[in-house]
C-alpha cells in the first residue's frame, strides 16, 4: 500500500490503516477480493498537509469538503476547490498540498483489488485529467462516513468485507454524480431541453433530424454528443420512455394492448410488443399478469 501521510493528526481529524492481516484476508475472500478498501480518513482543515509520492501502488481517492489545494499529477497542475473529486490511480506519480490560507477538508481512501480497474475506468473514460468536478454531495459524503464507521467494530472480520460493500456503493455512486454533473455542466448540450422534448412527444413519432435541430448540430454530431454523455442513443432512451409510459398504462388502466400501442405511436401492436419485449424482457402481456397476480417474473 502506498504510505499515507505523516501529517499530524489534530482534533476532529481521523486516520484509519487496516492491519495487513485482515487486508491479506480480504484480497482473498471472494466477497471482497475484486475490491477493497487498505485506509481512509478525514483532515479537518488541514493546514500543513502535504504529500509527495514517487512510487504508488495503489487505488487513491479524494474529495474536497471544503476550502482549497493544489494537486500535481501527470506533469500538470491542478487547483482543488471545494466539491472536486480526486482520482489517482495505481502508479500515478503525484503530490499535493493544503492551500495555507483556506485549507482543504478532505476525505481520503487508499483502495485496492482484482477488478479495482473495472471500477474506476467509466470515470477515466470521462474525464482525461484526475480531477472531477462533482460538487457538494451529502449522500456521498455519508458514503464516506460509513466507511469509517468502520472503525467502531474492528473487531469483526465481517465488519471489513462489509466495507467492500461500502466501497462498491460509493465508487459507482461517484460514476453516477460525475455523469450527472457532466449533463449539467455541458451548457452547449442542454440535456434537460432534448430530454423533455422526449416526454412531450412520447404519444408521438420523433425522429433524430427534430431532436438534432433543438441541440443547433448536425444529425452524426448530436448521436455522437448524446451518447458520450449518456452510454445511449437518443432513439433508445425515448424507446424506453415509451415502454416506461406503457407500464403506467398497462398498471393503472384495463386498456387492450393494442390499444396502448396505439396511445403511444405505434400503429403496429406487434412491434410494440417487440419492443416492450426488448426493454423489459418480458411481453406486455406477461407484465399485466404478474400484475394482477395471475404469473411471476421468472415464467
Amino acid at each position: 500500500m502506498s504510505q499515507p501521510s505523516s501529517w499530524p493528526i489534530p482534533n476532529g481529524s481521523t486516520r484509519f490503516v487496516l492491519p495487513r492481516r485482515i487486508v491479506s484476508e480480504l484480497s482473498e475472500h471472494p466477497l471482497s477480493k475484486d475490491l477493497y478498501p487498505l485506509a481512509m480518513g478525514y483532515y479537518k482543515r488541514a493546514f500543513g498537509h502535504s504529500m509527495s509520492r514517487s512510487r504508488h501502488d495503489d487505488c487513491l481517492l479524494i474529495y474536497c469538503v471544503d476550502g482549497c489545494g493544489k494537486l500535481n499529477a501527470g506533469l500538470k497542475s491542478y487547483k482543488i476547490t471545494t466539491g472536486d473529486f480526486i482520482l489517482l490511480p495505481k502508479d500515478e506519480i503525484h503530490s499535493y498540498l493544503a492551500d495555507s490560507k483556506t485549507p482543504w477538508s478532505i476525505y481520503w481512501l487508499h483502495c485496492e483489488g482484482q477488478l479495482i480497474s473495472e471500477f474506476i475506468s467509466p470515470l477515466k473514460k470521462m474525464s482525461r485529467h484526475p480531477v472531477l468536478q462533482l460538487g457538494l454531495h451529502s449522500r456521498l459524503i455519508s458514503d464516506f462516513e460509513a466507511l469509517l464507521d468502520l472503525r467502531q467494530s474492528t473487531q469483526l472480520f465481517e465488519s471489513y468485507l462489509h466495507s467492500s460493500s461500502l466501497l462498491r456503493q460509493l465508487l459507482t455512486h461517484i460514476t453516477l454524480l460525475h455523469t450527472q454533473a457532466r449533463h449539467h455542466f455541458d451548457k452547449t448540450f442542454d440535456m434537460e431541453a432534448i430530454q423533455s422534448l422526449m416526454l412531450r412527444c412520447v404519444h408521438e413519432t420523433l425522429d433524430i433530424d427534430t431532436l438534432a435541430a433543438t441541440a443547433n448540430l448536425s444529425k452524426f454530431h448530436f448521436i455522437k454528443r448524446y451518447k458520450a454523455l449518456t452510454g445511449s442513443t437518443p432513439i433508445n432512451d425515448f424507446i424506453r420512455m415509451k415502454i416506461e409510459r406503457a407500464c403506467h398504462l398497462l398498471d393503472i388502466t384495463d386498456q387492450r394492448i393494442s390499444e396502448i400501442a396505439w396511445t403511444l405511436g405505434y400503429e403496429d401492436a406487434y412491434y410494440f410488443s417487440r419492443a416492450f419485449r426488448k426493454v423489459m424482457g418480458i411481453s406486455p402481456s406477461q407484465y399485466r399478469s404478474i400484475r394482477l397476480g395471475k404469473a411471476t417474473y421468472k415464467e
